[in-house]
Order: structure tokens, then C-alpha cells, then sequence
């Protein structure tokens, strides 16, 4: 389930499991051997600081500073976004709030089809259409499609298509204002072609940024088609466990509450379960461009620089005008993905017992079985949606890569606990921030610190087991302490702010 098959090549099943940590691993399995009988309090289950249950959202609320639309309109704003189902998330965001700034109407984002994603989807196979527009009527005019007079007209001539290379990146709202609105009011229509991560989250007024909050956190909801799968998906991981909470109400609906079959009956007495979701990022691509050493030798080497040569060539140049970092330094520097094997050492430093259930998001992994094999030798109780769901109940999303990550955001948002390899991804970003604003402070992410935890383990060889636990405990729970968003930071990703959500005294 860890192969990527359309790249056997670097997924190769006859290598042996590669280990760069063979004297913590066995210190690991020996703590969770131990561990298995003793009642322990909860720990890394729940939120260290109860400050988090104090912020409550209210990015929805109606205050009296919130301006009414304008009577007049500028025209039509159509947005194609690019990239993976994340990555249109916040396309869709900003194309709400940049609709509102520029008093435009704004047409359903068209989602561009890739050569990396091959997903043809549409804004309405993943989204509610009719509940996106309903629920920012009253802030954004919202069509399915342009009037009749406007479809025949080339946008491209009359000067209206804007690409990536028009408007930079973060861009500011005075940036739209210049570059944007006279070609606005001039064509009474604009297309943004590509149209991604183009706006940027500061400065920018209270009313936008709020409206953003409004449309990532309250407006996309997914299709039934996709709650009612992945509802499925996380009874299943909860062996049918009637725990709701208020993520699953915002993420699936009423398909949580509907009355369960003879077989779930029988696995409710049983109680239900708790999991943890992990976002494991050590795909093919992200580990060759990292340029980072693995521990897997000339072999790995090797296969790695085949991949960048192929894939990679404007990398290739660049390396060739610039002097290498190291592998070494980049670890210390923290650009090294982790890996399955530091993965799972780090849980079992923070007490999760060898027996947890453990959700992977996204199975794709570079090296296959050989690099889980660390994980799954601590962890064996590792299931995916593949394992989960029949190839019946799959189907339906098995050609759409857009809609099989909704089934992993959902199982991920909704688990227990969320840890993260890289918390830079877009996927972590947002599940992260999903939690945050909805979990109502009993929602945990765990994200580690690569470099810190890079440092900790350049000791591995006379490091005991005692300090490398209490070290990676520390490490984590400051990366969950409870702060305000800070400047230029994600709002998806850290919603704690008065714009998006309220504290409570």
C-alpha cells in the first residue's frame, strides 16, 4: 500500500529495509514493550495548554462594522485555479476576498486539469455549489456561469487574462487596485489563469480577512457523495464508535448520525476507538529535490539524481552555478523530509503505545515497504482509505486524485490527534488550521521542529532513551503553544486571531 506504481522504478520491493537510527529503533520497541500494561494519563491525546479552548469561531458572526455590498458592480471575476484539492482551497479563498475588494461578481472557480493530478474535476464534484454562494451572498455575488453577452468574448484579447507572472506572489490589495481594477472597469471582466497563492495575508483590512476565514472554514463543504464515503472511512477507523464532535458535523453532515447496521451495533459495545492521523510527507519528488542524504547508499544516490535529472532540470542548472550545501547542513538547517523511521520514533518518545491505531494520509512512499518497514515494526496497526474501504466503495474516486485527498483531509481533521512531518505542506496547513477552528480547544497537532529534531538526533549513537523522550516531548509541546496569528502568517493555518475567531476572557 506504500508503493507508488507508476513509478516502480523508485519503489523497488527487493531492496532491505533501510534503518539510520538501529540503536534508538531498539531502545523505541523496548520502551513500548514496557509501556504496553502501564495506565498512563493521557498525555499527547489531548491539548497541553487550556488556553486553546478559550478561542471559539466566529468568522460567520454579523457585527456592525461589516459594510453592506455596494449597489454598483465592477463585473465578472473568473478564476482558474491550479494544483492539487489544497492547493484550490485557498485559490477559492482568495478569489472570494478579491471578488469583495474589487466589488466584482464572482464566477465558480474553474479548476485547471494537470499532467501531475490528471483529476478533471469541477468546483461542484468536490464543493456545494448552492451552499458556497448562499452561505457569502450576502458579502459576494456568486454565479454558476457568465451572462450570455459576456461568454462569446476573448478575454484574451481585449487585455483581461491574468497569469502568475502578472501579479507576484503575496501580493498586496493595492496591487489589485493598480493592476486589476482599471482593466476591470475598462473590459467589465478579468480572468485569473493559474490563479493560486496571489494574494498575500498582510496588510489587509479586518472585513477581507474575516470574509476569508467565512469561506475556508464555513462556506466548502463537501458533496455528499464524499461525506458519506468518508464517514464511512472514519467509523471504520473508530471500529463504529459513536463519539461525534463538532468537526464532524462541519466535515460530514448527517452522515454521522444516521442509524447504524447490525454489524456497527455489535462493534459499538466494544467502545470507540481513538486514532491518530499522519500526514507523512516522503513522496519521490519532495525527497529528491530536497537533496538530502537518506541513508540508503550509492544505490539511493544514484536513483535519486536520475529522478531530478528527469523531472528536476531547472534544479540541475542552478546546482551547477552554485556551490552545494551539504547533506549534512541541510539536515541541521531543517530542510530534510522526515522520514518514516524518525517518524515513528518521535511518537513512541511522545507515549503512544505500540498498539495505536494510526491513520496515513496519502500512501505514495518513496522507497516503498523497505522505508516503512521501521515504522511498521514500532506501529503495526497502520491503515490507509485502501485498507479501510472495499475496491467497490473506492471506485467512484478512483480516477479523481482531488477526491481521494477530501477522503484523506476528512480522516485526518476529524482523528483524535494530527501529526505532521512537514507542516509546511498545504495539506498540514489546512487540516491543522481546520482543527484549530473547529476542535474547540480538544483538537491536538503535533508538528515537530526538523531541526531541532535533526540536532537531537545527530546524538542517536550514545543518546538514552530517557533524554531523547523528554527532548522531543519539549520540542513538540512548545510547537503546540496557543498564539495569536502573527504577521504575514496563514490564516487557514493559524486562525487565532480577532478576525477569525473570538477569546473568550
Amino acid at each position: 500500500m506504500y508503493l507508488k506504481e507508476d513509478n516502480p522504478a523508485y519503489t523497488s520491493e527487493d531492496r532491505p529495509p533501510v534503518q539510520m537510527y538501529n540503536r534508538l529503533l531498539s531502545l523505541a520497541s523496548n520502551a513500548l514493550v514496557e509501556k504496553e500494561f502501564k495506565q498512563e494519563k493521557l498525555g499527547f491525546w489531548e491539548e497541553p495548554y487550556h488556553q486553546a479552548s478559550k478561542w471559539k469561531p466566529c468568522a460567520d458572526r454579523k457585527t456592525p462594522t461589516n459594510s453592506e455590498k455596494p449597489d454598483k458592480n465592477n463585473g465578472y471575476i473568473m478564476v482558474s485555479a491550479n494544483g492539487g484539492l489544497n492547493q484550490q482551497r485557498v485559490a477559492i479563498c482568495n478569489a472570494v476576498t478579491l471578488a469583495s475588494l474589487l466589488n466584482a461578481t464572482l464566477v465558480l472557480p474553474r479548476f485547471l486539469y494537470s499532467n501531475v493530478w490528471k483529476d478533471p474535476s469541477q468546483f461542484g464534484d468536490i464543493y456545494q455549489e448552492d451552499y458556497f454562494m448562499n452561505t457569502l451572498k450576502e458579502e459576494v455575488d456568486i454565479v454558476k456561469e457568465l451572462p450570455p453577452h459576456l461568454k462569446s468574448i476573448d478575454i484574451e484579447a481585449i487585455g483581461s487574462l491574468i497569469t502568475d507572472s502578472d501579479i507576484e506572489k503575496e501580493a498586496k490589495p493595492t496591487d489589485y487596485l493598480r493592476i486589476v481594477l482599471p482593466l476591470l472597469l475598462r473590459n467589465g471582466i478579468v480572468h485569473f489563469l493559474g490563479f493560486g497563492n496571489r494574494l498575500g495575508f498582510d496588510p489587509l483590512p479586518s472585513n477581507l480577512q474575516r470574509l476569508r476565514c467565512k469561506c475556508n472554514f464555513h462556506a466548502l463543504k463537501f458533496v455528499p457523495k464524499i461525506q458519506q464515503v468518508g464517514s464511512l472511512l472514519v467509523k471504520r477507523i473508530r471500529k463504529y464508535g459513536s463519539r461525534k464532535s463538532m468537526l464532524d458535523k462541519q466535515l460530514l453532515g448527517d452522515f454521522m448520525t444516521k442509524n447504524p447496521s447490525e454489524e456497527e451495533d455489535a462493534a459499538i459495545v466494544r467502545g470507540p476507538s481513538r486514532y491518530l492521523a499522519l500526514h507523512l510527507r516522503f513522496e519521490v519528488d519532495m525527497v529528491a529535490y530536497s537533496m538530502c542524504d537518506f541513508g540508503g547508499g550509492e544505490y539511493e544516490e544514484k536513483e535519486l539524481q536520475a529522478y531530478r535529472e528527469t523531472h528536476f532540470p531547472l534544479l540541475i542548472e542552478r546546482l551547477k552555478n552554485t556551490k552545494p550545501i551539504s547533506p549534512a547542513e541541510l539536515r541541521k538547517l531543517g530542510r530534510c523530509p522526515l522520514t518514516p523511521e524518525e517518524s515513528a520514533l518521535v511518537l513512541a518518545a511522545l507515549g503512544f503505545k505500540r498498539g495505536t491505531y494510526i491513520y496515513l494520509a496519502g500512501s505514495h512512499l518513496y522507497g516503498g515497504n523497505a522505508r516503512m518497514h521501521p515504522f511498521t515494526s514500532l506501529y503495526p496497526n497502520l491503515v490507509t482509505k485502501e485498507t479501510l474501504l472495499t475496491p467497490t466503495e473506492l471506485a467512484p474516486f478512483r480516477n479523481f486524485s482531488s477526491q481521494l485527498a477530501a477522503l484523506d483531509f476528512i480522516a485526518c481533521a476529524t482523528s483524535d490527534v494530527f501529526a505532521m512531518t512537514d507542516s509546511g505542506s498545504q495539506l498540514s496547513s489546512l487540516v491543522s488550521g481546520f482543527r484549530t477552528y473547529h476542535g474547540g480547544g480538544h483538537a491536538p497537532n503535533l508538528r515537530p521542529n526538523k531541526g531541532r529534531l535533526a540536532a537531537i538526533l545527530s546524538e542517536n549513537s550514545t543518546l538514552g532513551w530517557t533524554s531523547f523522550k523528554d527532548r522531543v516531548r519539549k520540542m513538540i509541546e512548545e510547537g503546540q503553544r496557543v498564539r495569536v496569528r502573527g504577521h504575514g502568517r496563514s490564516i487557514y493555518r493559524q486562525p487565532r486571531s480577532p478576525e477569525c475567531m473570538c477569546k473568550s476572557q
